[in-house]
Formats: C-alpha cells, structure tokens, sequence
C-alpha cells in the first residue's frame, strides 16, 4: 500500500459531499440554467447533470407581501425568476419547518441519488429586503448507501437579501460602489459527516461581518463565460480568456470580511483496503478579506496516518496574504479580448506578491518508495519563508529559516554527498539554515545579511556581505535589460564564518585513523600546511600573516570560530571580468582585497 491518502476516492467523495450542503439551494437554480442550455443537450451523456426536486410540507409566512406560491416558488430554487420580489420581502417572519431536496444524476453511466432536509428555516422581521435575523435548525444529508451526514443550526443577523442578489446582478442595482454590509454574526454549528467507512466531526465555523458590491457582470454574464470555457476546451479563444480575467479581478475587489474561524474536522475510518486511517485537521483561522487582498490562513493540528502505511503531521501551517492588487491593475487596463501575446508580455505583472508561508512541529515517518525495508523519517521544528516589497512580479526582500531539521541518513540513496556522512559515522543529521537578503534601492544594493546552515554538533558556516551596482534595472519586465543589469553587478565585500561544533574531530579522526595515527597528532601537522599555504598565496598581502595564524588556530583546535573577510579596495567592486581573471589565476583578486581573518 503506498501513502497516498489525499487522493483516495472515499475522501474525494466526503469533500464533494460538503460542498453539496453549503452549494444547495443556489446549485438548484444554477442546474436548471444548464440544463437549458444547448451544449450540453448535444452532447452524448456519459453523465448527466444533477436533477431536483423540492419538497416543502409547510409554509407560515405572518404579514408578508410575497404571496405563499411566490415564496415556494423561492425557496425551491426557482431565484432568478422571482428575485425582484425577494429583493423586496416584508414579513414579520417566515418559518419554514422542513425543506427536502433530492437529487438525482448519472456518473460515468452509474444513476447517483440522494437528498437533503433543512429543519426550521426561520426569517425574522424581514423589512424591505433585509431580514434582522436568519437561521436554519439543522440539516440531514444522504446519498446513496456511503454518504450520510448531519449538521447543526445556522444562524445569522442583518442578512440583506437584496444586496446578495444584487451582488450576482439579478436585481438592479448597478449604481452602487460601495462595499455594504450582506450579514453579521455569522455562526454554524457544525456535524457530522460519513462517507462509506470514513466517519468524520466538522466544527463550528463563526465570522462577524460581511460586506459586498454589486459585480460588474451579471449571473447571466457568469454562466455564459462558464459554458464558454466549458465548449471552447483547451484553446478558449481571448474573448473568453479576457472576460475570464476581467471577471476575476472584479471579484477580488467586491467583498470584504471579518476573520473567519473554523474548528476543524477528525476522520476516522477504514480505506478501501480496510486499514484503519485517521486524518484531521485541529482548527483554521482565516484573516479577513479586503479588495485586492486574499487573506492568510492559519492552519492548526494537521496529522495523517494510515496504520501499519505511514503518518504525517503538522502543528502549525501558515499561508501568508496574497496581494493581488497588481494584477488586477494590470487586467483592469487590458483590452477585452486577451490573447496569448499579452499574457507573455505582461506575465511577470500578473505575478501577485505572495508574502510567503510557514510551518513548524511537522513530522513525517513513512515507506521509502526506493527501498522496501526502508521508511522515510523527517523533523522539522520550524520553516518560514517571508517575501516582500515586490517589484514587477519579484520579491525583492526575501529571508527564509529552518530549524531543527532532523534527517535519518538514508543508507543506500547512491547520493555521494550521504554516503561521506555515512563514511563519517554520521547516520542522522540535525540542520538549521537562513538566508536572507533585501534590495537596498536608495544604495543600489543588495545586503546579503544571512546565508547559513548550521548542523547541530557539527559545524555552523555563515556568509555575508554586499553586492553593488544594483539598480532597479535587475527587476525589469524585459529579460535582455535585466541580464545586461546582472552582468553589471559588483562585490563590494565577502565575510565568511564558521564555527566547528564537532564537526573536524569527526572528519580528523577518521582521516587519521586511514593513515594509522590520532587526531591529536595530525591537526598541528595539517594546521602548519594550511598556514603556510596561505602565507604563499598572500605574500603580498598586509594581513597574511594575520590571516594565516588565524586559520591555523582553528584548525589546531585552539580556536573554534573563524571569520574571513574580503573587501574591495576599489569602491566600484569586484565584476565580472575580475572573477573570470581569477578563474585563471585565483592570485589576481589579492592586489584588489583587503583580506583579515580573526579566530576565537
């Protein structure tokens, strides 16, 4: 059995089955749209598009100026039709006990069947389209023999019927720009879901507030995008791609929320092999949405495991905002029909600055697929990758850490750099590394603050230092302007440190040991060679004798940090040409540096 438990079919279905509770009844009126339209009665059913039926025992509608055949009419799904009138609802309250939709379809020539029950749906003093309170008791589903579930109350205040179909355009409303309230204090109980031998808990979901604005395109509008995308295939022609982005970048500037927070769901069950499996998530938080924003979202407690196959675990997840405005400023100024020219020339501003992502506590323990009495272990304490101040589709301030990231040493990977682990003894590996850097526009330059890895008990290596001559012109949208810009950069100054935390004495004891002597008697012998090679290579240099003691001291042992720097003497830096010199003769750059080197 492989670990493949996020494209198991048993779970596919149990996240098609909650997306069917929160999609129903709009899906109903979405469906009977499809159903009329041409391409699809043309086309052979190999499956066929869900069917509905609605089901309402009992309608109680005190003082309302929608008459009851008009409000059944409503909550069967038949929306577009009466939305003027639903826009308009007075009533001091409709109660609904139980609405039962069922479904029917056919897929890959397999009849699918199944259906929902909403218990007392409630609205309350509805006043001219806005209704101070709205709320469903609970809802059942079930689908077939594998899919059952069972759903807690929903509930919610201020909902403005009215502004949510004229979001959609299917009132009249096109004079309003401003985001306005939709509804407030949103809250879902929760349930249960099942899904053949998979039993699942889904926690509460809670946000305070939701705003929107009328789109700038009509459901109609939508639904004759969809099913052009849908005809035209893989080559949809730039009409349609245009309308496509035009509608998008509408989109993500109409709404606006509150955080959202959401308790998460616990599955249990058997897989098709009936192996006991268990995948959970504890909890998500998502920030709120803002025009042009798409949020962060927090994720909290992931773990996967499938009994006797493998496990996966994550304590905290984290995926940082997304500003879009970028791209949307750049599809907002596109012409109507978009075609492939211009989505290579403006690729790189269609790129949305993406602030990074993080995560810490993951586990893994799972088969290695090379080695079949082999598992693959891994650690990670923490990860972060942070990007921003983004110019023309780059992050030009980029910093990334990892910590205790520990690795078992695979034995027989063929890779050359595990087997000199494997040779030192070394079967597990406890690692760390940062990087760091930031474009310094005022200076036209790039500060290297950080660039690492450091090995628990082994040895920790440090770079830094400043590359000059970097002007905006690294990040232009024109590929031939931003290489003549990176051959252009300079080195102002390296520095370089590292610390041996145990690392030598591993490498020293097993070279001594091949050549039939102790590390205690080779490190004087390889620590005189070191100095004395340098010595020669900077003979010419101020600081060589300094630079070379300092060297031996670390190798001997007596020192165990060495920090090495090189500065250009000339203020413009090193370039390209004086690096392609040293490739020759690595002794040329020594009359341009100034080389120091200290150890402690």
């Amino acid at each position: 059995m492989t670990f493949d438990i996020l494209s198991r079919p048993k779970l596919a279905a149990f996240a098609a089955a909650c997306l069917l509770t929160v999609a129903l009844p709009a899906g109903t009126a979405i469906a009977k749209e499809k159903i009329k339209t041409p391409v699809e009665q043309s086309t052979p059913a190999v499956s066929t598009p869900p069917e509905f039926s609605v089901e309402i025992a009992d309608l109680d509608a005190v003082d309302s100026n929608v008459d009851d055949t008009t409000l059944r009419a409503i909550f069967s799904g038949d929306v577009i039709d009466n939305a003027d009138a639903l826009a308009g609802l007075t009533a001091t309250s409709i109660t609904i006990p139980d609405i039962t939709v069922s479904f029917t379809s056919t897929v890959d020539g397999t009849a699918k069947s199944g259906k929902v029950s909403f218990k007392n749906v409630v609205l309350d003093n509805v006043q001219d389209g806005v209704a101070a309170s709205v709320s469903l008791g609970g809802a059942e589903l079930s689908a077939d023999e594998d899919v059952s579930g069972s759903f807690g109350a929903i509930s919610a205040t201020n909902f403005d019927i009215g502004g949510m179909l004229a979001v959609y355009g299917l009132v009249d409303n096109a004079g309003q720009t401003e985001l306005t309230t939709l509804y407030s204090d949103f809250k879902a109980a929760g349930g249960t879901m099942n899904v053949k031998d998979v039993a699942c808990h889904v926690g509460a979901v809670e946000t305070a507030e939701f705003k929107g604005r009328p789109l700038k395109f009509s459901f109609a509008d939508l639904m004759a995008m969809s099913q052009s995308i849908e005809a035209e295939g893989e080559t949809p022609s730039p009409q349609t791609i245009g309308k496509a982005l035009h509608m998008y970048a509408d989109i993500f500037t109409a709404f606006e929320s509150s955080p959202v927070t959401f308790g998460g769901f616990d599955c249990k069950g058997t897989d098709e092999d009936g192996t006991p499996l268990d995948f959970a998530i504890g909890g998500m938080t998502m920030d709120g949405m803002a025009p042009g924003t798409y949020p962060a979202i927090a994720m909290q407690d992931f773990r996967i495991a499938v009994e006797g196959d493998g496990e996966m675990s994550i304590a905290n997840m984290a995926f940082k905002a997304m500003d879009l405005s970028g791209p949307i400023a750049a599809v907002e100024a596109a012409p109507e029909a978009i075609d492939q020219a211009w989505l290579d020339a403006n690729a790189r501003s269609l790129i949305p600055s993406f602030a990074g992502f993080s995560f810490d506590g993951f586990k893994m323990d799972i088969p290695n697929p090379d080695a079949t009495d082999e598992r693959v272990k891994a650690d990670i304490g923490a990860f972060d990758l942070s990007l921003s101040d983004y110019r023309n589709g780059i992050p030009t301030n980029v910093s990334t850490t990892g910590d205790s990231i520990v690795i078992d040493v695979p034995k027989d990977s063929g890779d050359d750099q595990f087997q000199q682990l494997i040779d030192l003894g070394i079967t597990s590996v406890n690692l760390g590394f940062a990087v760091k850097a930031a474009w310094d526009e005022a200076a036209n330059a790039i500060n290297i603050e950080d660039v690492s890895i450091s090995g628990a008990d082994l040895a920790t290596v440090k770079l830094a230092g400043t590359i000059g001559n970097a002007t905006e012109a690294l990040f232009a949208i024109d590929p031939d302007t931003s290489l003549a810009a990176a051959m252009g950069v300079v080195i102002n100054n390296l520095k370089v440190n590292v610390v041996d935390a145990g690392l030598s004495d591993i490498i020293l004891k097993r070279v001594s040991t091949e050549q039939g002597s102790d590390a205690a008697s080779m490190r004087p012998i390889y620590a005189g060679l070191a100095e004395g090679t340098i010595l020669g290579m900077l003979a010419g240099a101020a600081e060589g004798q300094k630079v070379g003691k300092a060297v031996s001291a670390f190798i001997t042992g007596d020192a165990k940090d060495l920090t090495i720097e090189m500065t250009a003497k000339d203020p413009a830096g090193l370039g390209l040409a004086d690096f392609m010199a040293a490739e020759q003769d690595p002794t040329v750059l020594i009359g341009k540096t100034n080389i120091t080197a200290t150890s402690k």
